[in-house]
């Protein structure tokens, strides 16, 4: 939110002017200035809080789960949306409605029960990334935002920008890579889309995140330069570009705190250094005390009956009564929920219950155009792909193709309309169901390609499968990979013996093209036999259509890593992932030894050569990119060059802008520094030109609190993924320079 003034001075300045005072009674209805729409929202939230008894202001900060709890004996509230992720209680006597919490971020969800909620899926978080098209992504969030609306939903629990630390995090396919620039700039417009439909979203999960198991009691260690420079880096970028009205805390500890009561995350950083003025929620079940959260910077205790107990329901009322949490805090924390209310539309424009109003069809054909636009395609011999109209005979195989794609599982998990294609899948209970949703490549396929012959093999029996490849003019082979919230895998191996399946169709048929569907980066023992690779990635409501657009060229693939491909877990910081498998209750520690070398500076910085590098990805044509020039301007570095498709189709282009120090030493050889995707004719050429964040030039000191650049030369590298060969280079020299917190120039004293 941009609010020039904080809401505690403006809540003091109303309450020295105003003779009322707060009372813990019920209050006769006031005059209601603070519906006045034309006041700023600042001003608006303080006279509000400054009306509201104590219970009132205590109603605010206490959240429910919004669905009934078997497990814990629990019935939803009555005001809530059935089978929904949360609710908190309004204050009708003020015109505050209540909030309707939904998760997440790839579409309206909705908890398991009778009459489940059925939406518009989008294809996963990293699908998302992988478009490198920051319009794209809040085209994304507007989409949801929609139809969170008008499921009568004023609060979306999505803006997930966790790094891509471990490869084998089952929620990976929510966040958005590993890069701290790319996934804060794709999230940040993701945030910004949400909130144009006048819904709040929510910044998560703060901080450091970035595995499952064990995820509620373990203990991240890290350097709070390296958590900068990373991490911290992704969600700062996020939370600027997106100006979120909450934060969501996450349930891991860090450097000894749990995440919901770190006030030097919570007040120092968050709230204090980058100036957020909204409200911090904690995840569901990630609060831990009462005083310690409250005093912290925890504002709102979200979906009991998670926690083990209502730490911000009675105990925190008397913890006010008996000064332990000042009232001040307390009105700060109502200062935050109601401020960004008023900042975000949510009290002027309440919601109402309308899925009629939704356009489904409209929003199928957006996320089908979403997934295409994220694909991958990682190889392509001999031009197998797209698929030559000489193909008449055409194997389709595995990956439940005939029926549909493939969805990852947990909160996030989207109810599709036209329900699950297959729903004998186990597991069927939390993080399941396993869904698949109804678009099928094959039927779509059978469509688009009527001259062929298509046969389906569902994968089960190998020899089979080979039997079908080897008489077959082409093969589509389909793999998935299941993850979800609340566990990690084993190791990046596709399941189910899906490997020896490829091994053995790509024997008897080498112009097989492999089609994944999988929640993050996997191992491909196979990778040298096969003809073609195709990451898809979970591809959404109509990702059938979408994968058989790119596979016969009516689309040209376009999708760039927004991740590293591992060869195997060996090349990983951690090779075995740190308490697995899970043990009840264990207190483990992460060492997050590579600091800020995430991802790409981590194989940069031990020179290791990865399956496929970040930023990679093929097109059916062909790009050229030149005429690189650097220099400072304004005081920022500035890149310009030109890009060239000098192939035979129209294609898109992603051209990416790495920094490195020649003299000075960072935490990896380089960085992204900008990237831009352009759409070419063939033929056409386009002039593109960047401005680099100066954080990204720089090293963070905690002791001053400010982002450094060190005086030397500097080389800007353009290319068109981290190992480019083909890359370019010009050196340009940078002055000493000083940064505050938020990137801002701080002029040297004489």
């Amino acid at each position: 939110m941009k609010i020039s003034t904080p809401l505690s001075q403006i809540c003091a300045a109303v309450l020295l002017c105003c003779s009322a005072t707060t009372t813990y009674a019920d209050a006769p209805a006031p005059a209601q200035p603070w519906m006045n729409a034309k006041l700023p929202a600042a001003q608006r939230a303080a006279l509000a809080v400054q009306a509201m008894t104590l219970d009132e202001k205590l109603r605010l900060v206490y959240g429910y789960l919004g669905a009934d709890s078997d497990w814990k004996k629990s019935k939803r509230p009555a005001g809530s949306r059935p089978q929904s992720a949360g609710y908190i209680d309004g204050i009708e006597r003020l015109g505050i409605p209540p909030l309707y919490e939904t998760d997440a971020g790839l579409g309206v969800a909705s908890q398991p029960g009778p009459d489940v909620r059925k939406g518009t899926a989008l294809p996963s978080g990293l699908s998302t990334a992988a478009s490198w098209d920051t319009a794209g992504a809040r085209a994304a969030g507007a989409l949801i935002g929609d139809e969170a609306r008008k499921f009568g939903f004023n609060v979306l629990l999505a803006g997930g920008v966790n790094l891509l630390r471990e490869p084998r995090n089952g929620r990976n396919f929510e966040y958005a890579g590993e890069d701290p620039l790319l996934a804060g700039r794709i999230v940040g417009a993701q945030i910004a889309g949400i909130q144009s439909q006048k819904v709040v979203a929510t910044l998560k999960h703060f901080a450091l995140n970035d595995q499952e198991t064990n995820r509620t009691t373990l203990n991240v260690k890290i350097d709070d330069s390296a958590a900068r420079m990373s991490d911290l880096l992704a969600l700062q970028l996020a939370y600027e570009d997106g100006q979120p009205g909450s934060v969501m805390c996450g349930y891991n500890r860090v450097n000894g705190a749990y995440s919901c009561e770190n006030s030097y995350l919570l007040n120092t950083v968050l709230k204090q250094e980058w100036g957020f003025k909204g409200w911090v929620m904690s995840d569901w079940g990630a609060t831990h005390s009462t005083i310690p959260a409250a005093n912290a910077g925890l504002d709102q205790q979200s979906g009991m009956p998670f926690d083990l107990s209502d730490y911000f329901g009675p105990p925190l009322k008397e913890a006010v009564l008996n000064g332990w949490v000042p009232q001040q805090r307390l009105d700060d924390m109502a200062l935050r929920i109601v401020g960004a209310m008023f900042e975000h539309g949510v009290i002027d424009h309440p919601v109402t219950v309308a899925p009629q109003q939704i356009d489904f069809r409209a929003h199928g054909a957006a996320s089908q155009h979403a997934a295409q636009e994220g694909m991958v395609l990682l190889k392509n011999r001999d031009k197998l792909l797209p698929l030559a109209d000489g193909a008449r005979r055409i194997a389709v195989i595995g990956g439940y193709a005939d029926k549909g794609v493939m969805a990852g599982g947990g909160s996030s998990l989207v109810y599709p309309q036209g329900g699950n294609a297959v729903p004998e899948l186990e597991p069927k209970v939390w993080p399941g169901p396993v869904m698949i949703y109804p678009s099928s490549p094959y039927q779509a396929l059978q469509r688009k390609l009527g001259k062929a012959t298509l046969r389906f093999d569902d994968g089960r029996d190998p020899v089979r499968a080979a039997a079908l490849a080897r008489d077959s003019d082409v093969v589509l082979m389909f793999a998935t990979q299941w993850t979800g919230e609340g566990m990690d895998v084993p190791d990046l191996a596709l399941p189910k013996q899906q490997d020896a399946l490829i091994r053995a169709v790509t024997a008897a048929n080498p112009r097989t093209v492999v089609v994944l569907e999988t929640g993050g980066p996997v191992t491909m023992p196979w990778l040298e036999q096969a003809g073609a690779v195709l990451e898809a990635w979970y591809p959404g409501t109509q990702g059938g259509e979408a994968i058989a657009s790119v596979l016969t060229g009516e689309v040209n693939p376009s999708g760039r890593l927004p991740m590293t491909f591992p060869v195997s877990e060996a090349q990983l910081p951690r090779p075995k992932l740190d308490g697995y498998p899970e043990q009840a209750d264990a207190r483990i520690e992460v060492d997050y030894h590579e600091g800020a070398a995430v991802g790409y500076k981590w194989f940069d910085l031990k020179q290791q050569t990865p399956l496929f590098p970040f930023g990679f990805g093929l097109s059916y044509t062909e790009f050229a990119m030149s005429g690189l020039r650097a220099e400072v301007r304004d005081g920022r570095l500035q890149a310009s060059f030109e890009v060239r498709n000098t192939g035979k189709l129209a294609g898109k282009q992603v051209a990416q802008i790495y920094v490195a120090p020649v003299q000075a030493r960072w935490e990896a050889p380089k960085r992204l520094g900008g990237f831009s995707k352009v759409n070419l004719a063939s033929g056409a050429r386009t002039s593109v030109s960047l401005s680099v964040d100066p954080r990204l030039l720089a090293t963070f000191d905690s002791a001053s609190k400010r982002w450094l650049v060190a005086a030397g030369d500097y080389r800007v590298t353009l290319a068109a993924h981290a190992r480019d060969a083909q890359a370019s280079s010009v050196v340009i020299h940078l002055d000493a320079a000083s940064y505050d917190v938020q990137g801002r120039a701080i002029k040297a004293s004489h």
